[in-house]
């Protein structure tokens, strides 16, 4: 049996937006017609598995049909939270096993360094890391001098997925490598005025660290609007529409097929949306 792709959205800083990203490449697996199974380690707040319980909710209340993800349960995740690592790790390995039927695993991390995110990250094909485009932000990819804005040498979490790469290439060898794909999320429409600086940074350290460098999610109202439902755009037809569609949704619609296909994943999954209302 084929094992299943695995990817881990993660990034060390709350905020950045990995669920809504964890969201939509789920979404978009599904309907290329892939069997997903996920696994929500942000045991406080469980906002991937939220979103699907609402799914599941709002498509049985209003006769849709839409494909789902595998989940196997976890348990209570705010038990499990307070739980010694040892206990967390051992239910970590226990879905772990139970999702290897399916084709790919997503994987959303919490904010933080802990001991389900490293063995999340050591158990990836792909690390899809979302940052907003702000020094902020990457300052957990590396650090930069405060006078000249030059890199000075890469910062935590970037040392966290290196870790992550050599205990694989330990497990299962030098040609197992972990693609890593950083893209830029909550964009704001506007052009912000540091952005060409950090597009320079961020390219000078994907070469030095070994990260690809992607597009993101901008910040669209869309998004935060189909959540409670449990739908993301690539779900919206002329049947499933809770609501109204504009321009500004074909836009969002594009932008999933672009993340898509940045990740080497089917983007025809994702087909163009009318813009009827």
């Amino acid at each position: 049996m084929a094992q299943p792709q695995v990817i881990v959205v993660g990034n060390e800083k709350g905020g950045a937006g990995k669920s809504t990203l964890a969201i939509h490449i789920v979404t978009g697996l599904l309907h290329a017609g892939h069997k997903v199974a996920i696994i929500d380690l942000d045991l406080r707040q469980q906002s991937m598995a939220h979103f699907f319980a609402n799914r599941a909710a709002w498509t049985a209340a209003n006769g849709h049909s839409l494909p789902m993800p595998i989940e196997p349960d976890l348990g209570d995740g705010k038990a499990l939270a307070r739980a010694p690592e040892e206990e967390q790790l051992a239910a970590f390995e226990r879905v772990f096993a139970e999702a290897q039927g399916a084709d790919a695993i997503l994987i959303d991390t919490p904010g933080g360094d802990t001991a389900l995110s490293r063995a999340a990250h050591a158990r990836a094909d792909q690390i899809v890391t979302p940052m907003n485009d702000s020094f902020v932000d990457f300052d957990l990819l590396g650090q930069v001098d405060p006078v000249t804005l030059d890199l000075i040498k890469p910062s935590i979490y970037s040392e966290s997925v290196w870790e992550a790469r050599k205990d694989r290439a330990i497990k299962q060898g030098r040609h197992a490598a972990i693609d890593w794909l950083v893209v830029t999320n909550r964009l704001a429409v506007a052009e912000a005025r540091n952005r060409r600086r950090l597009e320079e940074k961020m390219t000078k350290l994907a070469k030095r660290v070994g990260f690809r460098v992607g597009p993101g999610l901008r910040d669209r109202v869309i998004y935060r609007e189909l959540f409670p439902f449990g739908l993301t755009v690539a779900d919206l037809s002329a049947d499933v529409r809770p609501v109204s569609v504009s321009l500004a949704h074909v836009a969002a619609r594009q932008e999933m097929r672009n993340l898509m296909q940045a990740m080497g994943l089917e983007s025809s999954a994702v087909p163009a949306l009318e813009a009827a209302a």
